[in-house]
């Protein structure tokens, strides 16, 4: 089997469906179906069930084939991806995945390290809010940069990058836009979004349930990107509190940035897959421990 074979298989194994395979691989729909026939045809049996005309299913033998496949797949990108990066004069490759929107402010961090360690690749990337900790579990990234408190038993904290005062979020003809603050007991009298899947402590964290008196602060609509949420926010559907330091990045227009003074600080950290600590991590964060915390998520002066 060629890699590429392998590719379409499983990629097909994962959507389920011919049309979506091919526009996932930028491939013809023809050249699933005949990637397929000759598999079968090798191993003497369907990979899938075709009876459903828009959907298909994997057979056992599908199954099995996609089991042992995955391990195979993944070690043989990853020889790859070693490849290129010794061609380069690299060792190693760390991917980090940011939480926080002020990049130019940890760049600090990224330059110490690729002068301690010129022979280690760093891949800095922003991390969606949805189900960020699975990219860390998957294998996707190798360390995430996110507010606390992280309370997953398979997850490590690391040393903290910087701690942030908060603001919220409201379109320019909200009634909140024109205030010099607001509390977060008023928080409760407005929309705010959900995010299927956090973690209860991890969203909780970032904005509580409950404002100081008990009363609910109600999440309504359900979001799953930046796109979609400053979308919300800035037709006034829903108010929503950022790390203050958005308000130094961002230039919108169309949303206003209120104070909210009562709002505990989101303090973000290195965060990393214990099983998969190893001296690349530990030198990451080992260099940022040593630099220390940014002051309010800006650039160093």
């Amino acid at each position: 089997m060629e890699l590429r074979d392998i590719e379409i298989f499983l990629t097909l194994a994962e959507e389920l469906h011919f049309g979506r395979t091919a526009e996932r691989l930028h491939v013809s729909q023809a050249r699933v179906s005949q990637v397929i026939a000759q598999l079968e045809m090798q191993i003497g049996g369907s990979l899938f069930d075709r009876s459903n005309r828009r959907d298909v299913r994997l057979t056992p033998v599908g199954a099995r084939l996609r089991d042992d496949l995955i391990p195979v797949h993944d070690a043989l990108q990853n020889s790859l991806e070693r490849a290129k990066l010794s061609a380069r004069g690299i060792d190693a490759r760390l991917r980090v995945g940011l939480m926080p929107y002020n990049i130019p402010a940890l760049h600090g961090y990224w330059d110490e390290f690729a002068r301690r360690h010129p022979r280690y690749d760093l891949q800095v990337r922003h991390a969606s809010f949805n189900d960020p900790f699975g990219s860390l579990r998957r294998g996707e990234i190798d360390v995430l940069v996110t507010w606390l408190p992280v309370e997953e038993a398979d997850l490590t904290i690391g040393p903290a990058l910087f701690t942030d005062s908060r603001v919220l979020a409201v379109s320019v003809d909200h009634e909140l836009a024109g205030r010099p603050s607001v509390s977060v007991e008023e928080l409760a009298d407005f929309a705010h979004i959900k995010v299927p899947g956090m973690p209860e402590a991890w969203e909780n964290g970032y904005l509580p349930f409950h404002t100081p008196s008990g009363r609910a602060i109600e999440r309504v609509e359900s979001v799953t990107n930046a796109d979609e949420l400053l979308q919300l926010v800035s037709t006034g559907e829903i108010i929503h509190p950022f790390p203050a330091h958005v308000a130094h990045y961002w230039s919108l227009p169309q949303i206003r940035w209120v104070p909210i003074p009562d709002l505990p600080r989101l303090t973000y950290a290195l965060v990393w897959r214990t099983a998969a600590e190893n001296s690349l991590i530990r030198a990451f964060a080992r260099t940022v421990a040593d630099l220390g915390p940014t002051p309010e998520g800006r650039e160093r002066r």
